[in-house]
């Protein structure tokens, strides 16, 4: 079972550490072959895995201009590389002082003296430390002093990784679910709270629950209607979600709701997760409400076939 350390100051002593280093956002089809590659070498060493990862994201401290949003929450991360079988996450703060440290400091004060690691595997454009002065170079300079093993993740997968995040946040903003889920190697997810709505949806046949997103920082998905996979605690249910400002209506405003299958419970203010499996269609307006309920019966159908 993987452990989760959040205090860099009690790190238990890693036995013969494999250890990796980076934001890992979205854990997808590109990170898992790192995670694979760093499993495999702890293994052939007898050794341990640690993936060491950073919160909040380094650029909000070191390029905090551009907004950044990210695939997935913190804990969502964990969660997920807690499946993939590592051994060690260590969730490093990363504040202005830990930005500041030198590349030489940062070799020596904290990988070296925090993790005592065996091998070392990184990309060819890591960069750490003030003003992202190290790189593989000063790591495989420093290796004979510090007595550790440098692996070299190979640019075409480095390249691979850069790809995939852009591609899956561009996808997710563009609706594309299906590129999306396919570079992740799972169907993307998000955690909302039920609130109140104008009960229209109930009115027409199909309740829904309203969403507004928990985390600020989390990617908003593209306008569109889903077919997707609803989590209410330990009860799983399909069902489908439209994002965006229901055109048919007058002066309407962004909503996010959801009709659940087989659902008839009062949830407000629970928080549930939805799991967007297929983009069905974009939004549309319709001359009367009645065409509008006659979309909604077929796009339950068509849920109910992708699912």
């Amino acid at each position: 079972m993987m452990q989760v350390h959040r205090t860099i100051e009690q790190l238990p002593p890693f036995l013969r550490a494999a250890v990796t280093i980076g934001t890992f956002d979205g854990v997808h089809q590109g990170h898992q072959k790192i995670i694979a590659a760093l499993i495999n070498e702890a293994k052939r060493n007898g050794g341990e895995s640690v993936i060491i990862t950073f919160d909040p994201h380094p650029r909000r401290i070191v390029n905090n201009a551009q907004p950044l949003q990210l695939i997935n929450t913190l804990e969502e991360k964990i969660a997920l590389l807690a499946g993939s079988g590592i051994d060690h996450l260590v969730i490093v703060p990363f504040t202005p002082a830990f930005a500041a440290q030198s590349a030489e400091e940062y070799i020596r004060d904290f990988l070296v003296a925090r993790f005592h690691p065996h091998t070392i595997i990184i990309g060819y454009d890591h960069h750490f430390g003030q003003g992202r002065q190290g790189n593989f170079a000063l790591l495989e300079e420093q290796a004979p002093v510090y007595r550790y093993n440098l692996m070299e993740i190979p640019r075409y997968l480095i390249d691979e990784i850069g790809v995939s995040s852009t591609q899956i946040r561009k996808a997710l903003l563009q609706s594309d679910a299906e590129t999306a889920n396919r570079l992740l190697g799972y169907d993307f997810f998000f955690e909302g709270r039920v609130i109140r709505g104008d009960q229209l949806g109930r009115k027409l046949g199909y309740p829904t629950a309203n969403l507004e997103y928990t985390d600020g920082e989390k990617i908003r998905l593209g306008h569109g209607v889903y077919a997707v996979y609803v989590e209410i605690g330990a009860e799983k249910r399909k069902g489908m979600l439209s994002i965006g400002i229901r055109p048919t209506l007058v002066n309407s405003d962004e909503r996010i709701e959801v009709n659940i299958f087989d659902w008839d419970e009062e949830i407000y203010d629970a928080i549930i997760c939805v799991r967007v499996h297929t983009f069905l269609r974009p939004q549309e307006k319709y001359p009367s409400l009645d065409e509008l309920v006659a979309q909604l019966h077929r796009d339950k159908q068509n849920s109910l076939d992708a699912l």
